[in-house]
Protein backbone atom coordinates (compact mmCIF):
# COMPACT_ATOMS: atom_id res chain seq x y z
CA UNK A 1 0.00 0.00 0.00
CA UNK A 2 1.23 3.42 -0.99
CA UNK A 3 1.84 5.92 1.09
CA UNK A 4 0.33 4.74 4.20
CA UNK A 5 0.57 5.58 7.75
CA UNK A 6 -0.50 3.83 10.77
CA UNK A 7 -0.42 4.42 14.45
CA UNK A 8 -3.49 1.80 15.30
CA UNK A 9 -6.82 0.67 14.37
CA UNK A 10 -10.27 -0.96 15.41
CA UNK A 11 -12.28 -3.21 12.68
CA UNK A 12 -15.95 -2.68 12.89
CA UNK A 13 -18.25 -5.73 13.34
CA UNK A 14 -20.07 -7.53 9.79
CA UNK A 15 -23.68 -6.76 10.08
CA UNK A 16 -24.90 -8.68 7.28
CA UNK A 17 -26.12 -7.52 3.97
CA UNK A 18 -29.47 -8.04 2.31
CA UNK A 19 -29.65 -7.78 -2.00
CA UNK A 20 -32.29 -5.91 -4.44
CA UNK A 21 -33.36 -8.04 -7.06
CA UNK A 22 -30.53 -10.16 -7.56
CA UNK A 23 -28.85 -12.74 -5.80
CA UNK A 24 -25.72 -11.66 -3.14
CA UNK A 25 -22.47 -13.04 -4.47
CA UNK A 26 -19.41 -12.68 -2.82
CA UNK A 27 -16.86 -9.84 -3.29
CA UNK A 28 -14.38 -10.37 -6.77
CA UNK A 29 -11.03 -11.46 -6.10
CA UNK A 30 -9.19 -7.40 -5.86
CA UNK A 31 -6.41 -8.20 -7.98
CA UNK A 32 -8.54 -9.48 -10.86
CA UNK A 33 -10.43 -6.12 -10.82
CA UNK A 34 -6.89 -4.13 -11.01
CA UNK A 35 -5.77 -5.28 -13.82
CA UNK A 36 -9.43 -3.99 -15.78
CA UNK A 37 -9.01 -1.47 -17.98
CA UNK A 38 -12.08 1.34 -17.56
CA UNK A 39 -12.11 2.56 -20.90
CA UNK A 40 -12.90 -1.20 -21.55
CA UNK A 41 -16.50 -0.86 -19.97
CA UNK A 42 -19.43 0.05 -21.55
CA UNK A 43 -22.78 1.97 -20.26
CA UNK A 44 -24.82 -0.41 -18.34
CA UNK A 45 -27.58 2.33 -18.59
CA UNK A 46 -27.56 1.60 -22.51
CA UNK A 47 -29.37 -1.74 -21.89
CA UNK A 48 -32.56 0.04 -21.02
CA UNK A 49 -32.37 -0.83 -16.90
CA UNK A 50 -35.71 -0.07 -15.19
CA UNK A 51 -36.34 3.38 -13.71
CA UNK A 52 -37.68 2.60 -9.95
CA UNK A 53 -38.05 6.48 -9.14
CA UNK A 54 -40.29 7.74 -12.91
CA UNK A 55 -41.73 10.80 -10.91
CA UNK A 56 -39.47 13.95 -11.00
CA UNK A 57 -40.24 16.94 -8.91
CA UNK A 58 -37.71 19.89 -9.86
CA UNK A 59 -36.88 22.81 -7.82
CA UNK A 60 -38.09 20.43 -4.66
CA UNK A 61 -37.37 22.65 -1.40
CA UNK A 62 -37.02 26.16 -1.12
CA UNK A 63 -34.35 28.24 0.76
CA UNK A 64 -34.97 30.32 3.62
CA UNK A 65 -35.96 33.95 2.84
CA UNK A 66 -36.66 33.50 -0.05
CA UNK A 67 -32.90 32.88 -1.49
CA UNK A 68 -32.31 31.46 -4.86
CA UNK A 69 -30.40 28.73 -4.55
CA UNK A 70 -26.95 28.16 -5.89
CA UNK A 71 -24.80 24.71 -7.05
CA UNK A 72 -24.69 22.07 -4.46
CA UNK A 73 -23.17 18.52 -3.83
CA UNK A 74 -24.39 17.85 -0.73
CA UNK A 75 -27.30 16.26 0.73
CA UNK A 76 -28.26 13.36 3.12
CA UNK A 77 -30.87 11.48 5.77
CA UNK A 78 -31.10 12.55 8.93
CA UNK A 79 -31.06 8.67 11.03
CA UNK A 80 -32.96 9.84 13.22
CA UNK A 81 -36.40 11.67 12.03
CA UNK A 82 -35.74 10.61 8.38
CA UNK A 83 -35.54 14.31 7.33
CA UNK A 84 -32.88 15.68 4.71
CA UNK A 85 -29.79 17.45 5.06
CA UNK A 86 -28.52 19.97 2.30
CA UNK A 87 -26.79 22.82 1.48
CA UNK A 88 -26.49 25.47 -0.77
CA UNK A 89 -22.98 27.66 -1.63
CA UNK A 90 -24.65 30.29 -0.44
CA UNK A 91 -25.88 31.40 -4.09
CA UNK A 92 -22.50 30.99 -5.94
CA UNK A 93 -22.21 28.42 -8.93
CA UNK A 94 -19.18 26.19 -9.28
CA UNK A 95 -16.18 28.53 -7.70
CA UNK A 96 -17.40 31.56 -7.91
CA UNK A 97 -18.78 33.70 -5.47
CA UNK A 98 -20.52 31.74 -2.60
CA UNK A 99 -20.10 31.79 1.17
CA UNK A 100 -17.27 33.64 1.45
CA UNK A 101 -19.09 36.99 0.40
CA UNK A 102 -22.84 35.87 0.66
CA UNK A 103 -23.08 35.55 4.88
CA UNK A 104 -26.04 33.53 4.72
CA UNK A 105 -26.88 30.08 6.50
CA UNK A 106 -25.10 27.54 3.60
CA UNK A 107 -26.78 24.44 5.70
CA UNK A 108 -30.23 23.62 5.70
CA UNK A 109 -32.47 20.87 6.77
CA UNK A 110 -36.08 20.15 5.35
CA UNK A 111 -38.97 18.39 5.88
CA UNK A 112 -39.00 15.31 3.53
CA UNK A 113 -42.62 15.18 2.61
CA UNK A 114 -43.14 18.87 2.68
CA UNK A 115 -39.87 20.76 1.68
CA UNK A 116 -40.16 23.10 4.87
CA UNK A 117 -37.33 24.34 6.56
CA UNK A 118 -36.85 23.30 9.62
CA UNK A 119 -33.10 24.61 10.54
CA UNK A 120 -30.46 26.63 8.81
CA UNK A 121 -26.82 27.94 10.14
CA UNK A 122 -23.23 27.75 8.94
CA UNK A 123 -23.51 31.39 8.06
CA UNK A 124 -19.38 32.96 7.79
CA UNK A 125 -17.79 29.94 8.43
CA UNK A 126 -17.10 28.44 4.74
CA UNK A 127 -15.76 29.17 1.64
CA UNK A 128 -17.13 26.13 -0.09
CA UNK A 129 -18.99 23.71 1.34
CA UNK A 130 -18.38 20.09 -0.39
CA UNK A 131 -19.44 17.37 1.55
CA UNK A 132 -22.36 16.50 4.24
CA UNK A 133 -22.78 13.73 6.34
CA UNK A 134 -25.21 13.17 9.67
CA UNK A 135 -23.84 10.62 11.65
CA UNK A 136 -25.77 8.87 13.67
CA UNK A 137 -26.61 11.05 16.69
CA UNK A 138 -28.03 13.82 13.76
CA UNK A 139 -24.76 15.99 14.28
CA UNK A 140 -24.10 17.08 10.67
CA UNK A 141 -20.44 16.85 8.92
CA UNK A 142 -19.37 19.36 6.23
CA UNK A 143 -16.23 19.96 4.13
CA UNK A 144 -15.06 22.90 3.02
CA UNK A 145 -12.69 22.28 -0.31
CA UNK A 146 -11.54 26.01 -0.90
CA UNK A 147 -9.92 28.32 1.70
CA UNK A 148 -9.40 32.29 2.28
CA UNK A 149 -6.48 34.01 4.76
CA UNK A 150 -8.58 32.54 7.66
CA UNK A 151 -11.38 29.97 5.93
CA UNK A 152 -11.73 27.13 4.82
CA UNK A 153 -9.43 23.57 4.00
CA UNK A 154 -11.82 22.32 7.34
CA UNK A 155 -13.88 19.75 8.19
CA UNK A 156 -16.78 21.47 10.74
CA UNK A 157 -18.57 18.94 13.13
CA UNK A 158 -22.22 20.86 13.78
CA UNK A 159 -24.71 19.44 16.33
CA UNK A 160 -28.52 19.13 14.82
CA UNK A 161 -28.77 22.85 16.25
CA UNK A 162 -25.87 24.21 14.76
CA UNK A 163 -23.66 24.25 17.42
CA UNK A 164 -19.95 24.08 16.12
CA UNK A 165 -18.95 20.64 17.76
CA UNK A 166 -15.34 20.40 16.26
CA UNK A 167 -12.99 21.59 13.76
CA UNK A 168 -10.93 19.81 11.86
CA UNK A 169 -7.86 21.34 9.72
CA UNK A 170 -6.74 24.99 10.35
CA UNK A 171 -8.91 27.62 8.79
CA UNK A 172 -7.27 28.77 5.48
CA UNK A 173 -4.36 26.99 5.70
CA UNK A 174 -3.09 23.61 3.13
CA UNK A 175 -0.77 20.92 3.97
CA UNK A 176 -0.20 17.70 3.91
CA UNK A 177 1.07 16.94 7.07
CA UNK A 178 -1.26 15.47 9.60
CA UNK A 179 -3.73 18.05 10.97
CA UNK A 180 -3.88 19.36 7.17
CA UNK A 181 -6.02 19.42 4.83
CA UNK A 182 -6.23 20.19 0.80
CA UNK A 183 -9.46 20.63 -0.97
CA UNK A 184 -10.96 18.29 0.98
CA UNK A 185 -14.01 16.71 -0.33
CA UNK A 186 -15.54 14.93 1.70
CA UNK A 187 -16.31 12.85 5.43
CA UNK A 188 -18.15 10.17 6.94
CA UNK A 189 -18.01 8.69 10.39
CA UNK A 190 -17.81 4.86 11.10
CA UNK A 191 -20.26 2.86 13.94
CA UNK A 192 -17.03 3.13 16.60
CA UNK A 193 -17.05 7.17 15.93
CA UNK A 194 -14.14 6.67 13.48
CA UNK A 195 -13.67 9.89 10.82
CA UNK A 196 -12.99 9.34 7.44
CA UNK A 197 -12.04 12.02 4.78
CA UNK A 198 -11.07 12.15 1.23
CA UNK A 199 -8.72 15.00 0.09
CA UNK A 200 -8.10 16.25 -3.13
CA UNK A 201 -10.42 17.88 -5.40
CA UNK A 202 -7.67 18.51 -8.55
CA UNK A 203 -6.05 15.45 -8.52
CA UNK A 204 -8.73 14.45 -11.23
CA UNK A 205 -7.31 17.19 -13.67
CA UNK A 206 -4.56 16.49 -16.47
CA UNK A 207 -2.06 18.00 -14.99
CA UNK A 208 -2.45 18.49 -11.03
CA UNK A 209 -1.29 21.58 -9.31
CA UNK A 210 2.26 21.35 -7.35
CA UNK A 211 0.94 19.55 -3.79
CA UNK A 212 -2.10 18.36 -5.25
CA UNK A 213 -3.49 15.60 -3.40
CA UNK A 214 -5.59 12.14 -3.48
CA UNK A 215 -5.80 10.46 0.15
CA UNK A 216 -8.28 9.06 2.53
CA UNK A 217 -7.24 10.59 5.86
CA UNK A 218 -8.69 8.65 9.41
CA UNK A 219 -9.16 10.20 12.67
CA UNK A 220 -10.01 9.19 15.63
CA UNK A 221 -13.62 9.86 17.22
CA UNK A 222 -11.60 12.91 19.45
CA UNK A 223 -10.25 14.19 16.17
CA UNK A 224 -6.66 13.10 16.41
CA UNK A 225 -4.83 11.78 13.30
CA UNK A 226 -4.29 7.92 12.98
CA UNK A 227 -3.60 7.36 9.63
CA UNK A 228 -3.66 8.05 5.73
CA UNK A 229 -3.47 6.08 1.64
CA UNK A 230 -3.55 6.88 -1.72
CA UNK A 231 -1.93 9.23 -3.80
CA UNK A 232 -2.34 10.85 -7.04
CA UNK A 233 -2.63 8.07 -9.50
CA UNK A 234 -4.96 5.11 -11.35
CA UNK A 235 -3.24 2.39 -10.03
CA UNK A 236 -4.93 0.05 -7.22
CA UNK A 237 -5.15 2.58 -3.84
CA UNK A 238 -4.21 5.34 -5.56
CA UNK A 239 -7.10 8.45 -6.60
CA UNK A 240 -7.97 11.22 -9.37
CA UNK A 241 -10.18 13.21 -7.00
CA UNK A 242 -11.31 10.55 -4.00
CA UNK A 243 -15.01 12.73 -4.51
CA UNK A 244 -17.36 11.18 -1.69
CA UNK A 245 -17.33 8.34 0.76
CA UNK A 246 -20.15 5.65 1.77
CA UNK A 247 -19.70 2.46 4.24
CA UNK A 248 -21.90 -0.75 3.34
CA UNK A 249 -23.09 -2.94 6.16
CA UNK A 250 -20.02 -4.61 6.56
CA UNK A 251 -18.04 -1.48 7.47
CA UNK A 252 -16.43 -1.08 3.70
CA UNK A 253 -15.58 1.97 2.87
CA UNK A 254 -16.77 2.91 -0.58
CA UNK A 255 -14.77 5.50 -2.09
CA UNK A 256 -16.02 7.28 -5.38
CA UNK A 257 -12.54 7.49 -7.27
CA UNK A 258 -14.37 10.19 -9.74
CA UNK A 259 -11.20 10.94 -12.37
CA UNK A 260 -10.54 7.15 -12.64
CA UNK A 261 -14.48 6.24 -13.31
CA UNK A 262 -14.23 3.80 -10.69
CA UNK A 263 -15.67 3.04 -7.30
CA UNK A 264 -12.78 1.41 -4.47
CA UNK A 265 -13.51 -0.38 -2.22
CA UNK A 266 -11.39 -0.68 1.05
CA UNK A 267 -11.37 -2.14 4.63
CA UNK A 268 -10.61 0.65 7.41
CA UNK A 269 -6.79 -0.51 7.34
CA UNK A 270 -6.47 1.05 3.70
CA UNK A 271 -6.43 -2.34 2.28
CA UNK A 272 -8.38 -2.49 -1.06
CA UNK A 273 -10.76 -4.99 -1.32
CA UNK A 274 -12.84 -4.72 -4.49
CA UNK A 275 -13.34 -2.10 -7.78
CA UNK A 276 -15.89 -1.46 -9.27
CA UNK A 277 -16.81 0.05 -12.81
CA UNK A 278 -20.42 -0.22 -13.93
CA UNK A 279 -21.62 2.89 -12.20
CA UNK A 280 -19.85 5.46 -14.37
CA UNK A 281 -17.53 8.82 -13.50
CA UNK A 282 -19.18 8.80 -9.96
CA UNK A 283 -19.24 12.08 -7.89
CA UNK A 284 -22.12 11.04 -4.78
CA UNK A 285 -22.94 7.66 -3.44
CA UNK A 286 -25.57 6.63 -1.22
CA UNK A 287 -25.47 3.22 0.52
CA UNK A 288 -29.24 2.03 2.21
CA UNK A 289 -30.24 -0.22 4.95
CA UNK A 290 -29.98 -3.38 2.55
CA UNK A 291 -26.64 -2.36 0.81
CA UNK A 292 -27.96 -1.15 -2.34
CA UNK A 293 -25.98 1.29 -3.96
CA UNK A 294 -27.10 4.82 -5.48
CA UNK A 295 -24.13 6.30 -7.64
CA UNK A 296 -24.66 9.65 -9.56
CA UNK A 297 -22.82 10.78 -12.44
CA UNK A 298 -22.80 14.33 -13.38
CA UNK A 299 -19.17 14.72 -15.25
CA UNK A 300 -20.03 12.13 -18.25
CA UNK A 301 -19.33 14.52 -21.55
CA UNK A 302 -17.56 13.29 -24.42
CA UNK A 303 -13.93 15.28 -23.06
CA UNK A 304 -14.19 13.00 -19.95
CA UNK A 305 -16.19 10.12 -20.32
CA UNK A 306 -17.84 9.81 -23.82
CA UNK A 307 -20.49 7.44 -24.87
CA UNK A 308 -21.79 7.34 -20.87
CA UNK A 309 -25.16 9.01 -19.82
CA UNK A 310 -25.10 10.91 -16.45
CA UNK A 311 -27.55 9.81 -14.12
CA UNK A 312 -28.11 7.34 -11.02
CA UNK A 313 -27.04 4.17 -11.20
CA UNK A 314 -27.90 1.74 -8.58
CA UNK A 315 -27.07 -1.97 -8.15
CA UNK A 316 -25.96 -3.89 -4.55
CA UNK A 317 -22.74 -3.48 -2.39
CA UNK A 318 -21.93 -7.24 -2.65
CA UNK A 319 -20.78 -6.86 -6.73
CA UNK A 320 -20.16 -4.79 -9.45
CA UNK A 321 -23.21 -4.98 -11.38
CA UNK A 322 -26.13 -2.60 -12.14
CA UNK A 323 -29.47 -2.92 -12.10
CA UNK A 324 -31.42 0.25 -12.58
CA UNK A 325 -31.02 3.75 -13.33
CA UNK A 326 -32.75 7.38 -12.92
CA UNK A 327 -32.35 9.06 -16.42
CA UNK A 328 -30.43 12.52 -16.19
CA UNK A 329 -32.60 16.05 -16.99
CA UNK A 330 -32.64 16.52 -20.73
CA UNK A 331 -30.39 19.03 -21.79
CA UNK A 332 -28.74 20.08 -24.95
CA UNK A 333 -26.08 17.41 -24.50
CA UNK A 334 -26.77 14.25 -24.89
CA UNK A 335 -25.37 12.90 -22.17
CA UNK A 336 -27.78 14.68 -19.95
CA UNK A 337 -27.40 16.95 -17.26
CA UNK A 338 -27.81 14.90 -13.43
CA UNK A 339 -26.69 15.72 -9.95
CA UNK A 340 -23.41 15.56 -7.32
CA UNK A 341 -25.27 14.39 -4.66
CA UNK A 342 -27.53 11.92 -4.08
CA UNK A 343 -29.58 10.63 -0.97
CA UNK A 344 -32.53 8.52 -0.46
CA UNK A 345 -35.18 7.92 2.13
CA UNK A 346 -37.02 5.36 3.78
CA UNK A 347 -39.54 5.55 1.11
CA UNK A 348 -37.46 5.10 -1.27
CA UNK A 349 -37.15 8.60 -2.69
CA UNK A 350 -34.07 9.94 -4.38
CA UNK A 351 -32.79 13.16 -4.01
CA UNK A 352 -30.39 14.92 -6.07
CA UNK A 353 -28.03 17.46 -5.03
CA UNK A 354 -28.04 19.92 -8.47
CA UNK A 355 -24.28 21.14 -9.17
CA UNK A 356 -23.00 23.60 -11.79
CA UNK A 357 -23.51 21.01 -14.48
CA UNK A 358 -27.28 20.92 -13.31
CA UNK A 359 -28.43 23.67 -11.92
CA UNK A 360 -29.84 25.15 -14.48
CA UNK A 361 -31.56 21.98 -16.18
CA UNK A 362 -33.22 21.50 -12.59
CA UNK A 363 -34.49 24.98 -12.08
CA UNK A 364 -33.45 24.43 -8.46
CA UNK A 365 -31.05 22.85 -5.82
CA UNK A 366 -32.87 19.94 -5.11
CA UNK A 367 -34.24 16.91 -7.49
CA UNK A 368 -37.01 14.75 -5.46
CA UNK A 369 -37.57 11.19 -7.12
CA UNK A 370 -40.69 9.57 -6.85
CA UNK A 371 -41.76 6.26 -7.10
CA UNK A 372 -45.60 5.60 -8.74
Amino acid sequence: MKNLRVTGLAHLTALGAAFLGIAACGAEDAAEDEMMDPTAVTDPAAAGLPNPTPNVIKDWAQLPDGREWGSTAGVDIDPIDGHIWAYDRCGGIALAGGCAENLVDPVVKFHRETGEVLASFGAGLFVLPHGIHVDDDGNVWITDSMGTLDKGHTVVKFSPEGEVLMTLGVPGRVGTEPGYFNQPCDVITAPDGSIFVSDGHSGQNANPPPGATGRIIKFSPEGDYIMEWGVIGDGPGEFRTPHALEFDSQGRLFVADRGNHRIQIFDQEGNLLDTHYQYGRVSGLFIDDEDNVYAIDSESNPNTHSDWLTGVRIGHAAEDVVTAFIPPHESEDPQGEAGEGVAVDADGNVYAAEGPNSRAAAEGGLTKYTRN
